[in-house]
Parts: structure tokens; sequence; C-alpha cells
């Protein structure tokens, strides 16, 4: 619990302090939303969203908002993450992305939830490229169709090319 007061009087610090809601607010390059982020402060996370945080802004380890959420098990800030679509696959220093981070710290619920949503992604990504392949073979099948239908110039109705 001490912890999490700290974590909530270094952010509060940090914001009545001025800083701009991307510039490192500390000496390991976090920003208040950062630290919202580890101390599973949802509100203040969303709220940092709102006025224009980098949602994948990397601290001096490497690690995104989402790093740090995974780190402290806040399942309801990981949510906020994805909701804003952070990236999933952003690794940190030690080459962990956060569904790796979130099972190494054993929380497995959240980690879960990571691939899960992770999953759904490449899921939709894989049928997008499909439904762009598929759009872009019917276009080139009817422009096919349209010059072996029409060769030549066709004649306006009054009798000119």
């Amino acid at each position: 619990m001490l912890l999490l007061q700290e974590e909530f009087y270094s952010s509060s610090q940090l914001m009545e302090s001025g800083s701009a809601v991307n510039s490192p607010g500390d000496a390991l390059g976090q920003t208040p939303a950062h630290l919202a982020a580890h101390g599973g402060q949802a509100f203040f996370l969303l709220w940092q969203l709102q006025t224009g945080v980098d949602i994948n802004q990397q601290d001096l380890f490497g690690e995104t908002l989402l790093h740090k959420a995974a780190r402290s098990g806040s399942l309801e800030c990981l949510s906020v993450l994805v909701a804003h679509d952070a990236r999933l696959d952003v690794c940190n220093k030690e080459g962990l992305t956060a569904e790796a981070l979130a099972f190494s710290s054993g929380f497995e619920d959240c980690a879960k939830y990571l691939a899960t949503v992770k999953h759904t992604q490449d899921i939709f990504s894989r049928a997008r490229s499909s439904m762009q392949a598929l759009k872009e073979t019917t276009a080139g099948t009817k422009r096919g169709q349209r010059n072996l239908s029409s060769p030549g110039k066709r004649r306006r109705s009054d009798g000119f090319l």
C-alpha cells in the first residue's frame, strides 16, 4: 500500500509541477502515465490518455504503459490501454512483451487477457488482408472483362469518336 501511495504522490507531484504529458518526469524516463499504469490508477491513466499521452512511449527500461500495467497486474489499466490501441508487440530491454511480463510476474489472468486480445487482433488483421486481396482481384477481373467486351474506342451517339 505504501508503494501505491508513493506512486500516487509522485504522479500528483509531477502534474503539479506542470510537466508536459509526454516528458519523462523522473530519472527513469517515466511519465505520470507510466506511474499511473504501474499503480493501477485507471481513472488517472484514462485522463492522461485523453490529454494526449503517447501510449507507446518507452521509459529507460524500454517499458510502455502496457508493460507497467502488466507488471503490476492491473487488468483495469490493461483494458483501458487496449481500448486506446496500445501496441501489444513492443518488447522492453529484456526482450519481454507486456504479455510475457505479466506471465513472469505471476499475473496469469492479465497474460491470458493480452494473449486473447492479440489473437483476436491477428484474426481481424488476416481477415482484413483477405478482404483487401479479394477486392483487388475482383477489381482486376472487372477491368479485364471491361477491356475484353469493348475493344477500341466507343462511338458517341453523334457518330464522332
